[in-house]
């Protein structure tokens, strides 16, 4: 071998321990990154299952109150029907009317001259007529146009 083909051969030799190194130093980054991806993985993991684990109780929450609404509604309605049988046809017919127009409440209670339907007080001659109806007679709320229920509390 010649002198020359040695130095060649000596030199292909130091480029490829260069590029040796700086393929191993491409392979130690991309080792670094890959960790710290795997690292980042692991920290989002736990997140999503910290989340899930919220949203599964929250649902379980729900899904309880839910039932018991329901039992709730159930038993309100069995309650209505009870009440119902004994309220007459008319004043009925009258209540579901009013409550379609008012937003699901057709009757107040008048509690201490005020009006619960719309919260608004009556005035003397609205309750100067609600203390001369008859104890049987049907008064409705001039504001609201709501049944007022009249209690020892309305403060007549």
């Amino acid at each position: 071998m010649s002198p020359k083909d040695l130095e060649n051969l000596q030199h292909e030799v130091a480029s490829l321990a260069k590029r040796q190194g700086d393929l191993e130093d491409v392979v130690l980054e991309v080792m670094e990154r890959r960790e710290a991806a795997q690292e980042r993985v692991t920290e989002l993991t736990g997140r999503v299952e910290s989340v899930q684990a919220k949203v599964n109780d929250a649902v379980a929450r729900r899904e309880t109150a839910t039932r018991e609404i329901d039992a709730e509604i159930a038993t309100a309605t069995k309650e209505r029907e009870l009440v119902a049988g004994s309220v007459p046809e008319g004043l009925i017919k009258l209540y579901d009317k009013i409550r379609t127009q008012s937003g699901g409440v057709g009757a107040a209670r008048l509690y201490q001259r005020r009006c619960e339907g719309c919260r608004l007080e009556l005035n003397i001659t609205e309750i100067n007529e609600v203390r001369a109806a008859a104890a049987d007679e049907v008064v409705r709320c001039e504001n609201c146009r709501r049944i007022l229920v009249r209690t020892p509390e309305s403060g007549l």
